[in-house]
């Protein structure tokens, strides 16, 4: 028996999440809610998600409002959620969509738009355009893989999947409900097919899944073996001056955590950075009133493809010179720094330093 989209949306009816970006039953969803929660959700999770959600919409209320903010407020408020490249499409795409005066709603023109790819573009022309296209993410891959018995491994079998997964929207109950059927399959992945220890028993598609009935449904999908994750060396240094003001810099546009402010520091390499190679990276030459350089201990952060280790070092100077904006730097009030982009590597290094007088001991 094929899985029956009727016998998911009647589950659906009744234990449906509610979610602060989701429609309530009736309603019409916002393309803006839809679009922001769904750029947020990329790599991170619903609980993660929804207090930054809920402040950006305090700060942004509109799409609108987002594209006619600073590109560094969007950053500051965005800092934590990582993967920044997302923050700065973000802003492109607010900015676009105000530019046409609303989102396309078909999917060539959601899919011209900074940052939108086919699973993003597919989420917001189902839920908020109602347009019959099932979007495949994680839980709709992995409910997929259990209902067909879908053996090889992702992710080279990832498209075979999206494949099978968009004949689940065939079904004319589906097509009738698009908004309301992909959020179910979203429901049904989070809720009840999860990754590790499916509750089999309570699923509305039990009886239609090959997965189940074969008895490896919790062993699905098949993953690839990962390899190795790299490791990489960096040091950066944490400079105070009398009154409790930090020199940060920005960092390149392009490339990991674009156009955000850190610390100055080394690059980051595969090989671990002596300290006189280290230091020959500090941000200011040696003068009177810097005090020595002391090491506050070691960082380490993990990336989707490599994991950091970054040896935070401080010192103080009397005051920094009227010439450090030519050098590239950029002093701020500690009571700035929290409303500033800093990426969460950042903060555990201004943590680590204490933003403390390094000189007193």
């Amino acid at each position: 028996m094929p899985p029956l989209p009727v016998d998911l949306l009647r589950w659906y009816d009744r234990h449906r999440r509610t979610l602060p970006w989701r429609a309530l039953p009736g309603q019409a969803a916002d393309p803006y809610h839809v679009w922001l929660s769904e750029i947020m959700l990329q790599q991170t999770t619903v609980a993660a998600v929804i207090p930054y959600f809920h402040r950006f919409l305090d700060r942004f209320p509109t799409v609108a409002d987002l594209a006619r903010a600073r590109q560094d407020d969007v950053m500051a408020a965005w800092a934590g959620l990582g993967y920044y490249a997302r923050a700065r499409n973000l802003h492109a795409c607010a900015q676009a969509v105000d530019r046409a005066g609303g989102f396309p709603r078909d999917m060539a023109g959601l899919l011209a738009l900074p940052g939108v790819g086919p699973y993003t573009a597919a989420a917001i022309a189902a839920i908020a355009f109602g347009h019959p296209v099932v979007p495949v993410d994680g839980n709709v891959e992995r409910v997929t893989t259990r209902l067909f018995a879908l053996t090889d491994p992702l992710p080279a079998a990832r498209k075979a999947v999206a494949l099978r997964a968009a004949t689940l929207g065939d079904a004319a109950e589906a097509r009738a409900r698009p908004s309301d059927f992909a959020q179910a399959l979203f429901d049904l992945g989070a809720g009840i097919c999860t990754p590790k220890s499916p509750a089999c028993a309570l699923c509305p598609w039990q009886g239609a899944c090959a997965g189940a009935r074969l008895g490896i449904a919790a062993s699905l999908p098949a993953k690839a073996p990962k390899a190795a994750r790299p490791v990489r060396h960096g040091a950066h240094f944490h400079l105070a001056d009398a009154a409790g003001n930090v020199l940060l810099r920005r960092r390149p546009e392009r490339g990991l955590l674009g156009g955000m402010l850190e610390l100055p520091g080394t690059a980051w390499r595969a090989e671990a950075w002596t300290m006189t190679e280290a230091f020959s990276h500090v941000p200011l030459a040696p003068r009177r009133g810097l005090s020595p350089w002391r090491s506050m201990g070691r960082v380490t952060h993990v990336f989707t493809h490599f994991t950091l280790h970054v040896d935070v070092y401080a010192a103080r100077v009397d005051r920094f010179p009227n010439s450090i904006a030519e050098q590239g730097g950029l002093v701020c009030g500690e009571h700035e720094l929290d409303g500033l982009a800093l990426p969460s590597l950042m903060r555990k290094c201004l943590q680590l330093a204490g933003r403390a007088d390094p000189g007193e001991t």
